[in-house]
């Protein structure tokens, strides 16, 4: 239930704050004086998405700030699952900055537009005179039937369930595609994977290979400096060790008359030792290395295949073959493992449209069942609002076959008449304004009674009517404001009378520009205003004895 409502710098309004009575508040005005701008402000708070040439003041942002009484309205799981503060008094505000940026706020935790108008669909429903176009609506009509029928868990689940099918047949029909593509393209894949498992791929093969051919292509040169390596080490009549060994002689001989010598004899020891040991080394690799025709031709085969599969692959290194090599591997068994995911999938499908099948039947028996009441009732409010010859009926078809939507297998019509001996047609071909604003007054009346909506504004639904049925629509709002806050605004006196609080939406001539402003009505102050919405600016006392009628006073 909204109990307060404080708009500051919106359109021609300043400031205004507007407490609401729980029952039946009614809000009546000029034409332009700023009903519609009240009910703009009101629908941001829920959601709606904002623009700044709508300011007051450009230089200011623009608040809007509800209160709202949600205890009696089991949503505390809502907020749960948005992480949202629960508390029984909600506080919803709406910022929105000159440059258009907007914010939006539940209980003072901050919340995406998306949030905001989930949580405004719980709280408030706003039916105009333009909303009654959605009564053609075939979703709408279903809604309504479902709604009395009271299965949302049923109609829940149900949903789920084909989210849950839609989506496996989107599964199974891109599996069955990918396994047409697959399978076409097997004799390639599996041609490339047995071309590259011939290879037998090493890591580091490749990098070896050149490094040993290098050295078998240069064989001859190798050998030619580990021989002159050998001659000067060794061999020569000046080998470098000849040399050593005497220069370690003249260090020994010399040593016994000064120690420090024997720290370079000791020195020059070792260097002999490793210079015997590099010129015996050469000598050996010297022997060992010599020209392999037959070896250098094997690796020189090698890897001409290495480098030819990567040039076919355009890739630059065996590493990267054999991550092609495993892919197409994953390629080849996806197509082996196809058939089976295909034939599991399609299983699971057949198994979720069994389900759907049984909860489908389910919901077209309760709605159903439902219809006939739900004929009865609203006819009966029909009644109350002067229409006695009016005739609900309601169409109910299943899809041919076994098809299935998002609702069920059920398709529905509401047709109507408004007069004895009329065959009941569809709404939009026999309704006129003031009939089909009546029978929408009698459908939301009906859906109030099923739902927790705390909250239902009627904005001049009234159009068309007048007199004595007038007074009949407003009893049936005030009759429906004993279950829920009802909001009304009119242009009309029968209806304006059956308020329990009464606000006049009054234009505020300044200096410098006109202002939008609010005021709540005493009786008396009630009672003129009912007077001049009977006969004009300046009642006379008939008037005002009407408008006291009219208000049991």
């Amino acid at each position: 239930m909204l109990n307060r409502l404080a708009i500051r710098n919106y359109a021609l309004i300043d400031n205004l704050d507007i407490s609401f009575s729980k029952d039946l508040n009614i809000l009546t005005g000029e034409t332009g004086a700023g009903k519609s701008i009240i009910l703009g402000a009101l629908s941001l708070l829920l959601g709606q998405r904002a623009e700044s040439k709508y300011f007051y003041n450009q230089q200011k942002k623009c608040v809007i700030e509800g209160i709202f009484q949600v205890g009696e309205f089991h949503l505390s799981d809502f907020f749960t699952e948005n992480d949202l503060d629960y508390d029984k008094e909600t506080v919803l505000r709406r910022e929105i900055s000159s440059d258009g940026k907007s914010r939006a706020f539940v209980n003072d935790t901050p919340v995406n537009l998306t949030t905001l108008r989930q949580l405004g669909e719980k709280l408030i429903d706003i039916h105009s005179q333009h909303a009654t176009i959605e009564i053609n609506d075939e979703s709408f009509q279903l809604n309504v039937i479902d709604i009395v029928a009271g299965h949302q868990p049923l109609l829940g689940n149900y949903k789920e369930t084909y989210k849950a099918h839609q989506k496996a047949i989107a599964r199974l029909n891109e599996l069955i595609a990918e396994s047409h593509k697959l399978k076409a393209d097997q004799n390639y894949f599996q041609f490339q994977f047995d071309e590259l498992e011939t290879a037998r791929l090493s890591e580091g093969e490749q990098e070896q290979m050149e490094q040993e051919l290098d050295v078998l292509t240069h064989a001859e040169e190798i050998k030619r400096s580990l021989a002159q390596v050998t001659f000067l080490l060794n061999d020569g009549e000046q080998s470098a060790l000849s040399q050593l060994k005497e220069s370690l002689n003249c260090l020994q001989a010399a040593e016994k008359y000064n120690p420090e010598i024997s720290e370079y004899a000791e020195r020059l020891k070792s260097s002999l030792i490793e210079i015997k040991d590099i010129a015996s080394e050469t000598e050996r690799l010297e022997q060992e290395t010599g020209i392999n025709e037959e070896r250098t031709a094997e690796i020189t085969d090698r890897l001409n295949i290495l480098y030819s599969l990567q040039k076919k692959h355009r890739v630059a290194t065996v590493t990267e073959l054999m991550e092609l090599q495993e892919s197409l591997s994953g390629k080849l068994n996806s197509i082996l493992f196809a058939d089976e995911d295909i034939t599991r999938l399609q299983s699971e499908t057949e198994s979720l449209k069994a389900e759907l099948a049984v909860l489908a039947a389910e919901l077209s028996k309760n709605r159903e069942n439902v219809i006939p009441g739900l004929e009865a009732q609203v006819q009966n409010v029909l009644h109350e609002v002067g229409m006695p010859q009016a005739v609900l009926k309601i169409s109910r078809e299943e899809l041919p076959g076994e098809q299935l939507r998002n609702s069920g297998r059920d398709q529905v019509q509401f047709l109507f008449s408004a007069n004895k001996g009329q065959q009941p047609l569809p709404i939009n071909k026999v309704a006129s304004g003031g009939e089909l604003s009546r029978l929408m007054l009698s459908i939301k009346s009906l859906i109030a009674k099923h739902t927790s909506l705390p909250t239902i504004i009627f904005d001049e639904i009234d159009t068309g009517i007048s007199g004595e049925v007038a007074l009949k629509v407003g009893n049936v709002m005030e009759d429906l404001a004993k279950n829920i806050q009802v909001i009304a605004i009119t242009h009309l006196p029968q209806i304006a009378s059956k308020g329990k609080a009464h606000y006049r939406v009054y234009k505020d001539e300044q200096p410098d520009r006109t202002l939008s402003n609010i005021k709540v009505l005493d009786d008396s102050e009630r009672t003129l205003e009912i007077a001049k919405m009977l006969s004009g600016e300046s009642p006379g006392e008939s008037a005002m004895q009407n408008a006291r009628e009219l208000m049991g006073l």
